[in-house]
């Protein structure tokens, strides 16, 4: 008999050894493993040794293989119990099964909600869960209300068929809620993160990827326009949201989300992953352009010069990774006008009208930098506004030479009008000259005339 003891001992030893394997392969914590050890072992002396109603508890020694085994009591009185006969038992027993079959006869519900001034039940009292709170304090003297005692009960080494599947059953549910909860904590911990992921299947539009221990899932919506997946592909993707579900932690993720493009360059540039570099805002349009604005705490270093890296490795990277989407890399200023100025880009700006209160900026632009300004279907500007958080209007060159247009010509007509006066008093002083050479003229012609006289 002790040999048979002794070969089932060895068994509830290997039952702990396994789960501790199967614990490491899942990822759940030796504590968890010992807590559905002992709670399979409850449930199979419950099965064999115990009564229906009975609480049992086991306590399991991982290093001897020996188990105890614990009957637990609820302390209780008058005010927590109804205490009820033998009689009255067997009464309340047939009315409620009468209910139950009236109630059926009239499709109704077993369960209806308790009504408003109607009075709550308390449980009824029984022996194997309950006991008082006098007899309680027989055993343990400092004992209160609403505490458990425990009684230890004879302990058995040896179980049947049907106690084992119990156990069997007890371990394996328990053992798949502990992995639920182990992956959606691993997971939890990763929001907000970009994870390396491989395309497992494709349902219509959704896109399903394996993460490794999880699978997780890409909508429509969360995917670049224009972007196609197939089986086996490795993608990186951005965690958004990890929620807990029966099947497992539902993990949602994406490819369009703004802090995506942040995670992507922290991966790539050193200085942003240790913290030199700042990417302060970020302004996206999956898969076709970003910008984002970047700042030094380090004189040292040029913020944009890290993040384009030599012969624009770095950006070249993230741009690749998102499918060619364009990147403008900015410098963050304080300054409004600055930061305004710098989004704008590649666009050169004339001037900068900032209002305050209204929240606008109205930005002057050189007539011909004015689509670049603007972009494609207002690309640029819409950007530009979305990482500075101003709303931006971009007037031509033309609007400020209409405002000085009236001044312009007054002074065309001062220039026309001093040029009329000079001809004016050139043409007088011409006919001056003219007038003094044709006296002239006369002069000398009298002067011949007279010597010709003298000399007849």
């Amino acid at each position: 008999m002790v040999k048979k003891q002794d070969e089932h001992l060895i068994r509830i030893k290997e039952l702990g050894i396994a789960l501790t394997q199967i614990a490491e392969e899942k990822g759940i914590s030796k504590e968890k493993v010992m807590e559905i050890t002992e709670v399979a072992l409850a449930a199979a002396y419950k099965k064999d040794y115990g009564k229906r109603s009975q609480n049992i508890r086991a306590d399991f020694d991982e290093k001897t293989g020996l188990a105890r085994f614990f009957l637990v009591k609820e302390v209780v009185d008058e005010t927590t119990r109804e205490f009820v006969s033998e009689k009255e038992k067997e009464e309340i027993a047939v009315k409620e099964h009468n209910e139950k079959e009236n109630k059926e006869k009239e499709n109704k519900e077993e369960y209806s909600p308790m009504k408003s001034g109607e009075e709550k039940k308390i449980p009824r009292f029984n022996p194997e869960r309950d006991i008082l709170l006098k007899d309680a304090r027989k055993i343990k003297k400092d004992i209160q209300l609403g505490e458990a005692i425990e009684e230890e009960l004879e302990s058995h080494s040896e179980f049947g068929r049907i106690a084992a599947q119990t156990a069997k059953q007890v371990i394996i549910q328990r053992i798949k809620e502990a992995e639920r909860e182990a992956m959606f904590a691993e997971y939890k911990k990763k929001e907000g993160e970009v994870i390396g992921a491989v395309v497992q299947r494709i349902e219509g539009k959704n896109v399903f990827l394996d993460l490794g221990k999880s699978t997780g899932i890409l909508f429509p919506s969360e995917q670049i326009n224009g972007e196609y997946y197939r089986i086996g592909q490795r993608v990186k993707v951005y965690v958004v949201k990890v929620e807990s579900d029966i099947k497992g932690p539902g993990i949602l993720l994406s490819r369009t989300h703004p802090e995506m493009l942040k995670k992507l360059f922290e991966l790539e540039v050193p200085e942003i992953f240790a913290g030199i570099v700042e990417i302060k805002a970020v302004s996206r349009e999956p898969g076709s352009r970003s910008k984002i604005a970047v700042f030094s705490k380090d004189e040292s270093v040029d913020p944009i010069g890290s993040c384009v890296g030599q012969k624009g490795t770095r950006v070249q990277t993230v741009i690749d990774e998102l499918g060619g989407e364009k990147i403008d890399i900015i410098a963050w200023s304080e300054n409004p006008e600055e930061f305004i100025k710098a989004a704008l880009s590649p666009a050169k700006v004339i001037l900068i009208e900032i209002n305050s209160e209204t929240g606008t900026a109205k930005v002057t632009v050189p007539f011909d930098q004015l689509s670049l300004a603007i972009g494609k279907r207002g690309q640029n500007v819409r950007l530009a506004a979305k990482l500075t958080g101003w709303k931006i209007d971009i007037l031509g060159e033309e609007n400020i030479e209409e405002k000085s247009e009236s001044g312009s010509e007054e002074k065309e007509t001062e220039n026309i009008s001093e040029k009329t006066l000079e001809e004016k008093e050139m043409k007088n002083e011409g006919e001056i000259i003219n007038e003094d050479n044709k006296n002239k003229i006369e002069d000398e012609q009298s002067a011949s005339e007279i010597l010709e006289k003298e000399k007849k």
